[in-house]
């Protein structure tokens, strides 16, 4: 049975992020259950994914984002499992290369798009360019874009600007064959401290955890108030966003493959019909198959 995930989603101006509940309350399902309902949503995705690819009308691209230690990683690793890599990629956004910084911010991010077809997740994405660089709208300088002098360039019409581009962005997909998601994974402050210190803690964990973390930690309020206005400002109803409460992994897991096993599966899927010639020569290519043992 499909969860009720409408109060997740979001398409309009009414994201208020320290309304957004970072925990789910009535879950009443164990640990066995969930993960039961977790396997049933993945294997329906595995079996759409599986029609698309043959048919190559739509593709599909899913959008992480995410403070640290939210679960992006494992979140993915979770619901793909088992979907054919030939036609599934993961494509990590990393901090933009001086290559990247001399071309368009949606340069490096259309080089990643699947291709119709496929399934593509982005973990981080082109919104780290309205999230991260109004944090630290410095780093918007090193792109040397025209009319950019200084950060007081980098101002609330810059930003609206950008918030219009991804929302033109996405429109053009859509009308192109592509299912946008966008998932933003919300967690909270103190249970992020929990995760960075089992990060420490754990010596299997130590690789996961960067000095860099602890240094954004500090800018807290600024990125979740960019969160709120860059959600505000892209969601629409063609493509919105959902808003994952993530403080639970298991049941944020659960949650994010429930609603991507709807969205796909809202698709209009089917196997590529037969045509007679086609008809015809599997017919041929049979009788040649049985001929051989005779």
């Amino acid at each position: 049975m499909l969860m009720k995930t409408k109060k997740y989603r979001y398409t309009g101006k009414d994201f208020d992020i320290k309304a957004a509940p970072t925990k789910v309350k009535d879950s009443a399902d164990d640990l066995k259950k969930i993960k039961k309902k977790i396997k049933k949503s993945v294997k329906s995705i595995k079996n759409a994914q599986k029609m698309m690819y043959a048919r190559r009308h739509y593709g599909v691209l899913v959008v992480f984002q995410a403070m640290d230690a939210a679960g992006k990683d494992s979140m993915i690793s979770h619901i793909f499992a088992g979907v054919n890599p030939v036609g599934f990629k993961v494509a990590n956004f990393k901090q933009p290369t001086g290559r990247e910084l001399r071309h368009d911010y949606l340069w490096r991010i259309n080089r990643e798009l699947p291709m119709r077809g496929d399934i593509g997740v982005f973990n981080r994405s082109y919104y780290e360019d309205v999230l991260v660089s109004r944090v630290h709208p410095a780093l918007i300088l090193q792109s040397n874009i025209p009319g950019i002098e200084s950060v007081h360039d980098v101002n609330n019409k810059f930003f609206d600007s950008r918030y219009e581009d991804i929302r033109q962005y996405e429109s053009y997909l859509t009308r192109n064959g592509y299912l946008i998601v966008k998932f933003f994974l919300h967690v909270s402050k103190e249970e992020q401290k929990k995760r960075f210190l089992a990060r420490i803690d754990t010596p299997e964990k130590n690789w996961k955890f960067s000095a860099a973390d602890i240094r954004e930690r500090q800018y807290w309020d600024d990125y979740q108030k960019a969160y709120e206005k860059a959600i505000n400002a892209t969601a629409t109803k063609e493509n919105p966003w959902y808003v994952i409460p993530a403080d639970d992994k298991w049941y944020s897991r659960l949650i994010v493959s429930d609603i991507l096993t709807k969205k796909i599966n809202s698709l209009p899927l089917a196997h590529p019909e037969v045509s007679p010639e086609q008809e015809m020569s599997l017919r041929q290519a049979r009788k040649e198959l049985i001929a051989e043992d005779k």
